[in-house]
C-alpha cells in the first residue's frame, strides 16, 4: 500500500489525514502547532510537529518514504512553496498541493507540484451544479467536460433493466454503480437496520424505486438525464 504524508493540518489538511487514515492508509501528519499535531495523533500513523520548511527536521521524520505528499497550507503561500520545492527535492514522485489564488497554484507547479487543488472553488461548483440539478445528488467533474453523478433513479426508470433503458444510446450516460438501501432485522426482534449496498450492474439489472445511479458522462449529457429523471 502506499505511504502519505499531509502537511498543515488546517481543517482541509485534518480531513484528507483522516479520510486516509480511515482507508487504512499509512500517515505521516506535520504541522507546525502542538495542538494541530495532537488532534490527529489518535487516528494516523505517525504525527509530527515540525517546521516543514527545515530540510533536515523534514528528513528526519520520515518523508522520504512516502509515495505521495499532500501539502494543505492554503494561506500561509511562502511556507507552501517552500515545503513543495523540498518535496521535490526529495524525489517524492507525487504531490497534491493546496492553492489560495491562480498565482499561487503557477508557482507550485513551477517549484515541483504534480497537482495543484483549490477546495473552496471546487465545492463552490459542486454547490452550484447541486442547486441547478436538484436531482443531482453528487457532482464531481472530470475534466474535458465529462462529470461524475449520482442521481436517484425516478420515473420511468423503477422496475426496467438497464438493457431496457438503453442509457448510452438514448442520453450518452453509462451506469458505473448502483447504490441501494437495504434493510436487515437488528438485534432485537422490532429493529431494523438500513445498509448501502454497492452493484456493479449488469444489462439485466432491474432497476427500483430508491436506487441511486453512480453514472459518468458529458455535462450536458448528465443534466439532460437528470431532467428525465424527475
Amino acid at each position: 500500500m502506499r505511504q502519505f504524508v499531509v502537511i498543515g493540518l488546517g481543517r482541509f489538511g485534518r480531513k484528507v489525514a483522516e479520510t486516509l487514515a480511515k482507508k487504512g492508509a499509512p500517515v505521516i501528519a506535520i504541522d507546525s502547532k502542538p495542538e494541530l499535531v495532537g488532534n490527529v495523533s489518535n487516528f494516523v500513523t505517525k504525527a509530527v510537529q515540525i517546521d516543514s520548511t527545515d530540510e533536515d527536521a523534514l528528513v528526519a521524520s520520515g518523508v522520504k518514504d512516502v509515495d505521495v505528499a499532500v501539502v494543505g497550507m492554503g494561506e500561509d503561500v511562502e511556507s507552501s512553496i517552500l515545503t513543495t520545492a523540498l518535496l521535490k527535492n526529495l524525489n517524492i514522485k507525487e504531490i497534491v498541493a493546496r492553492a489560495s489564488t491562480p498565482l499561487h497554484a503557477q508557482i507550485l507547479k513551477m517549484v515541483g507540484a504534480t497537482r495543484v487543488v483549490f477546495p473552496e472553488e471546487d465545492m463552490g461548483i459542486r454547490v452550484a451544479n447541486s442547486i441547478l440539478s436538484p436531482g443531482v445528488l453528487e457532482y464531481i467533474e472530470l475534466g474535458a467536460d465529462y462529470t461524475l453523478a449520482e442521481i436517484e433513479a425516478k420515473s420511468e426508470s423503477i422496475d426496467r433493466t438497464i438493457d431496457e433503458l438503453d442509457l448510452r444510446a438514448k442520453y450518452g450516460v453509462n451506469v458505473l454503480i448502483v447504490k441501494r438501501k437495504v434493510f436487515e432485522a437488528g438485534e432485537k426482534l422490532e429493529e431494523t437496520m438500513k445498509k448501502e449496498m454497492k452493484v456493479l450492474p449488469t444489462s439485466d439489472y432491474k432497476i427500483q424505486e430508491g436506487d441511486v445511479l453512480v453514472v459518468v458522462g458529458n455535462s450536458k449529457d448528465i443534466e439532460s438525464f437528470e431532467k428525465h429523471m424527475k
